[in-house]
């Protein structure tokens, strides 16, 4: 017997709600934006600048006996965190050194100064940590980001989120018409806003990995996206007379089975990998979760209902197939 999360032939009235959801995703966008702005992101290495060293030892390692041995190198700020396999068996640390700040006025001959600097003191912490812990340790990772690598990763990675937006916007707007790609764009914004509030607020490490998660989303929320409206042309076809509200209501329940079930199948294997993937995935997986939760919600209730405010064309469908007839 197979099992069917969502019941056939739903008649859930989604649209009615569309005021209190609107309510709901202003104030979620007002205090991202807010968090963002007065907390900021928790950037990582990838972003900040800065060394890190990640060693695993079959042994516990002291903490304490870790951050002792790297305060005496005097490398300035730094961080010891612990870290745990995949399986859980295998413990480890990581170091991470704050980049030493540059005027970014300086000469090149500065520059290349400084991240000198930083290569010899990520050297220096291996061999700290190898004199404490003993030679036979291992060093699953060694990352030296110096300040003009950080500053392009940024550039590149604020560009990467912007022209996959604008490609979406484009590629509704062939696909359907400009009221559909308004609709869209507007429900991928919103999950990207709120996503960097959810980081801001959790203050969990923004990193590299976290902008693959946040392109990943604006995918999985665009397909989710698609779906519904594709179904929504579809019964515009159909349904020549029906109110665009009551359209769109059968147009989601239609692909509500669909959605939950393609939902929550990502989840358990996302959830799986959140609980056992160790810090090192922690985020990106957290990213992700949050992504399809935040994706589902604005393609039901964001996407669609903004149709109704931007006064999608009910006799498109007809005017195309009396062209058709003509020619």
């Amino acid at each position: 017997m197979l099992i069917k999360l969502v019941p056939e032939n739903t008649e859930i009235p989604f649209t009615r709600q569309r005021f209190v959801a609107a309510a709901l995703s202003v104030v979620l966008i007002i205090g991202s934006i807010f968090a963002v702005v007065t907390a900021g992101l928790n950037f990582g290495v990838d972003f900040r600048g800065g060394v890190t060293v990640e060693v695993a030892d079959d042994d516990p390692i002291n903490l304490d006996a870790v951050r002792n041995a790297v305060g005496a190198l005097n490398l300035g700020d730094f961080r010891v965190q612990e870290i745990q396999d995949v399986a859980g068996a295998e413990k480890g640390v990581v170091v991470f050194l704050e980049q030493q700040l540059v005027d970014p006025e300086a000469s090149e001959d500065v520059k290349k100064a400084a991240e000198q600097a930083q290569q010899t003191a990520a050297q220096s912490v291996q061999n700290a940590l190898r004199s404490l812990l003993g030679e036979d340790i291992r060093f699953r990772r060694i990352d030296v980001v110096g300040p003009a690598v950080s500053g392009e990763l940024i550039e590149r990675g604020v560009l990467a989120v912007v022209l996959a937006i604008g490609m979406m916007l484009i590629y509704i707007w062939f696909r359907f018409e400009w009221q559909f790609s308004i609709g869209a764009i507007l429900a991928l914004v919103h999950d990207v806003i709120i996503t960097l509030g959810v980081f801001a607020v959790t203050r969990l490490e923004f990193s590299l990995a976290i902008i693959a998660a946040i392109l990943t989303i604006v995918g999985y929320s665009m397909n989710d996206t698609v779906v519904v409206y594709d179904r929504v042309r579809e019964n515009l076809r159909k349904y020549k007379k029906r109110p665009l509200a009551e359209v769109l209501d059968l147009s989601i329940n239609d692909t509500l089975s669909r959605t939950v079930m393609t939902s929550v199948t990502t989840l358990l294997a996302l959830i799986a990998l959140y609980v056992i993937g160790g810090d090192v995935l922690r985020g990106f997986t957290f990213a992700m979760i949050w992504g399809v939760l935040i994706g589902t919600y604005s393609s039901i209730f964001v996407a669609a209902p903004l149709l109704l405010a931007t006064g999608v064309k009910r006799d498109w469908s007809t005017a195309a197939v009396a062209k058709s007839a003509d020619a």
